[in-house]
């Protein structure tokens, strides 16, 4: 592999990954006005419908982007454009039959999944979500057709247009709905559905996107394929390398998005058992996945897209047999990753109380809930974090089935915990937040011990983790204690004070986080150097 391939392997990663990223962030942001919008009891019946939603996506719809560009970039390799092209053609009818499929079974078991989840109004953001299923099929094929060709910008571009109107049809049909239905009842359900409006719309204008791109693109595609005197592939051969390789990924993200979703059917059906109205489980429900996981997923997200622009070289250099060029990187992506994850988790923690006063000013009722939900199970996103980047590594490193089999063992684990927790104790709530911290941990035990098997890796266990918690933790102690004596000084419990003491805080916890850093000697120049982004300040 010439030093010109890998260079754009890691380009296009890093494009991708910062799209990826730009897309969190967006999805953030919108979601906090539409939450406060919505209501705990709307955000219960939206969260617990979009588990729902990315089953039905992940069995059909969710691994066509990887399966297609994988299988595309086989045949462009060898030259065989025509087979290439030939293979898009197959692979869309495939995501029609499938997004169709999926398509159907939300549509007409809407209502049998709002019994069996007992949530009543389920069903109104399900039959929304229904046809998003069918337009994601045919986009996810679309993007995995230039993936394939080695250009990840049409994707990238996708999913920032995606998500800009998502937010923007989201948050205004969410407030339509909230303020045109009368009944209590009727504004959690409608406001849910509206919020899910703006994924079906998001989802349609990248399709189209992709539709005037193929226009643009339909005489370059022809003359690509005048070059190619390859016989053709057989159809029922086409069909079965899309089927052999979508598989193994409906398998690996069944087993992360099953979790999920389990938690919402169990919670829903174990707290109706102990005599819990369904309201208020809703209502537990929706505070858990979205004030709580809201938070949770942002810093793990920054985390992982940072890391993923490094992974592609990681991939590039196994395929060449450079292992101890494979073990550097490995550091300096860890490393990074728990720059990020470990500071965030603590930030989380101490600041949990100002950081949903500001936030989430409308969710009253269960705010003590929401707090102690953040302090307790912040440290996720640091197992979340670790997780994700050790699964991509054995992925590299063609180790697909590895990471599945640690999350399947992860999640009957988690199963037992989460069921047994709220159905036998009275924590409620507090016993998703524990399954919610102990699924990643037990995925990041097994993930680390294969990775350090397979590469007969060292890690550094102190530059990686011992060093960055010691300095996190005198950071989030001075970041209290800030927090708490410019409280001292003037008492207003105003949003607008409150957010003006955070940033301080926040300022001081950034300041002695890098001196705690630099005093125990965490990294070395030649580290810092290999680092995205602080080789920059390094220099």
């Amino acid at each position: 592999m010439s030093e010109n391939t890998k260079k754009s392997i890691v380009v296009q990663g890093s494009i991708l990954a910062l799209a990826g990223l730009i897309s969190k962030i967006i999805g953030f942001i919108y979601r906090i006005p539409m939450a406060n919008i919505m209501g705990n009891t709307g955000n219960g019946i939206y969260s617990v419908a979009f588990g729902i939603y990315n089953i039905a996506l992940t069995l059909s719809s969710y691994s066509m982007p990887l399966a297609v560009s994988k299988l595309i970039s086989s045949r462009l390799a060898k030259g065989e454009y025509k087979n290439s092209r030939k293979l898009f053609s197959k692979a869309l009818i495939f995501a029609f039959i499938a997004g169709m499929t999926a398509c159907m079974a939300l549509l007409f078991g809407a209502e049998f999944l709002a019994c069996l989840y007992k949530k009543t109004g389920l069903e109104r953001p399900l039959r929304v979500l229904a046809p998003t299923t069918f337009v994601v099929a045919m986009l996810g094929t679309c993007r995995g057709y230039f993936q394939g060709h080695k250009t990840m910008v049409p994707t990238a571009v996708s999913q920032v247009i995606e998500q800009i109107i998502n937010a923007i049809v989201s948050v205004a049909c969410t407030a339509y709905f909230v303020r045109s239905i009368a009944s209590e009842e009727g504004k959690a359900s409608f406001g849910a559905m509206g919020g899910t409006f703006g994924t079906l719309a998001g989802a349609m204008t990248a399709l189209i996107f992709f539709i005037v791109l193929f226009m643009l693109k339909r005489g370059e595609m022809k003359e690509e394929m005048g070059h190619d005197d390859v016989c053709d592939e057989e159809s029922g051969l086409i069909y079965k390398a899309i089927i052999l390789t979508v598989i193994p990924v409906i398998i690996s993200q069944s087993i992360y998005q099953l979790g999920y979703t389990m938690d919402d059917l169990l919670f829903g059906n174990l707290m109706k058992l102990k005599g819990v109205s369904e309201n208020v489980a809703t209502d537990l429900q929706g505070v858990f996945n979205t004030q709580y996981n809201q938070m949770i997923n942002l810093p793990t997200a920054i985390a992982t897209s940072m890391a993923a622009a490094t992974l592609p070289s990681i991939v590039a250099l196994f395929t060449v047999g450079k292992f101890d060029q494979v073990k550097q990187k490995m550091d300096t992506v860890l490393k990074v990753n728990m720059l990020i994850a470990i500071p965030s988790a603590v930030g989380l923690a101490v600041l949990a109380e100002p950081i949903m006063s500001i936030l989430f000013p409308r969710l009253k009722e269960y705010h003590d809930v929401a707090v102690t939900l953040l302090m307790t199970g912040s440290s996720a996103v640091i197992f979340y974090a670790l997780s994700t980047l050790t699964t991509s590594i054995l992925q590299g490193c063609n180790r697909m089935s590895v990471p599945v089999i640690h999350s399947g063992i992860s999640l009957v684990i988690h199963i037992a915990i989460v069921a047994g927790l709220v159905y036998y104790t009275n924590l409620g709530v507090y016993g998703l937040v524990i399954g919610n911290v102990t699924f990643p941990l037990v995925v990041c035990i097994l993930n680390c011990r294969s990775v350090i098997k397979l590469l007969e890796y060292k890690m550094d266990w102190s530059g990686v983790f011992f060093k960055p918690l010691i300095s996190a933790t005198v950071m989030g102690a001075g970041t209290y204690g800030a927090y708490q004596l410019l409280g001292l000084i003037k008492d207003d419990n105003t949003r607008m004070l409150k957010l003006i003491y955070m940033l301080i805080a926040m300022a001081v916890a950034g300041v002695l986080y890098v001196v705690m850093l630099g005093l125990l000697k965490t990294y070395t120049k030649d580290e810092l150097k290999r680092m995205p982004l602080v080789k920059k300040f390094v220099k």
